[in-house]
């Protein structure tokens, strides 16, 4: 009996460990050097369109880094949010989120399209996104960090998905952010870091038009000024926009968080994270410390890209983006 018994815990343990290695198996694959030798001219490629395209439009920045985040928070980085409607399914383009909201594609292409001269087949959609984030935060003054790499193409699109609440809306409370990066393996702090993405970029009014004319948290002076351009009434000046970031709006900075400790964030998901409650302390020391806010932001960008990746023999390499092989 002493015999069996020992030899059962050794079974025990030693199917814990497998799978704890299948559990990680997908992340451990991606690596920084995926294609050191399959595509070595890859990130110069990339960083030359997104060079030209920051430099006709810094917004466009911001744009690419939000790409990323929606893919990412909708069955996983795998380049699904980049597919247009076919006859089998419906795009995730226009789900309530996306829809002529997310933009980018173009620059998208022109990098896939450079990419696949230079090495056919071998560099996937969903990197490209991966990639074009990262040099969107540096071309910007941001962190540069390393990017994991080593992703497939999803095959299909989840407009369903994209739909159902799992990407956090402008009018989120602090719970229900909190609960949708959770969702997500993100922690709180990695919530905040990452809505530090809001340094750059710009919102439509109709985001932010009922915390501008509704909500009593909210700088008065700053409110009336962004009431100047976005009329009260729904369904006039719907689309006008404005910075989510007054202080430095095409510069990677801390400054959103000092405007969240003023009352000025633009919308109800920002100011949120500064209103009384278990955020607070983060944002004071993301205000006060840029490193610490790069060295978090960083962190929690590398492990929403490790949000369920196709990898091995899953998906596919996409020779177009915008559908599949």
């Amino acid at each position: 009996m002493e015999f069996n018994s020992k030899q059962t815990t050794k079974l025990k343990v030693v199917l814990m460990v497998m799978l704890m290695i299948m559990g990680t198996q997908t992340h451990a694959q991606l690596s920084s050097d995926f294609y050191s030798e399959s595509c070595p001219s890859l990130f110069p490629a990339v960083r030359r369109v997104m060079q030209r395209a920051v430099a006709k439009e810094r917004r466009m920045a911001a744009s690419l880094l939000r790409l990323f985040f929606h893919d990412c928070f909708v069955n996983g980085c795998d380049g699904s949010i980049l597919l247009d409607d076919t006859s089998s399914f419906r795009g995730e383009k226009t789900a309530g989120p996306n829809n002529n909201s997310v933009r980018g594609f173009e620059v998208i292409d022109k990098i896939k399209s450079r990419v696949e001269k230079l090495c056919p087949g071998v560099v996937s959609c969903a990197d490209i996104v991966a990639i074009s984030a990262r040099d969107s935060v540096l071309l910007l003054g941001g962190p540069r960090w390393s990017v994991k790499l080593g992703r497939r193409d999803s095959k299909n699109a989840g407009f369903s998905a994209a739909n159902s609440g799992v990407i956090p809306s402008p009018f989120s409370t602090l719970k229900n952010l909190i609960n949708r990066f959770k969702a997500q393996g993100l922690s709180v702090r990695d919530m905040v870091a990452l809505s530090g993405a809001h340094t750059i970029g710009q919102a439509k009014c109709l985001t932010f038009r009922n915390r501008i004319y509704n909500e009593s948290n909210i700088n008065l002076s700053f409110a009336l000024t962004r009431r100047k351009n976005c009329p009260a009434t729904s369904g006039s000046g719907d689309n006008k926009k404005a910075p989510l970031d007054i202080g430095s709006p095409t510069r990677f900075d801390h400054s959103y968080y000092n405007q969240l400790l003023d009352k000025k964030g633009l919308l109800t998901s920002d100011q949120v994270l500064f209103n009384g409650g278990g955020t607070d302390s983060l944002v004071k020391t993301y205000s006060r410390s840029l490193n610490t806010f790069y060295r978090d932001f960083v962190r929690a960008m590398n492990k929403m890209g490790d949000i369920k990746p196709l990898t091995g023999s899953h998906g596919q390499i996409r020779r177009n983006c915008r559908r599949p092989n």
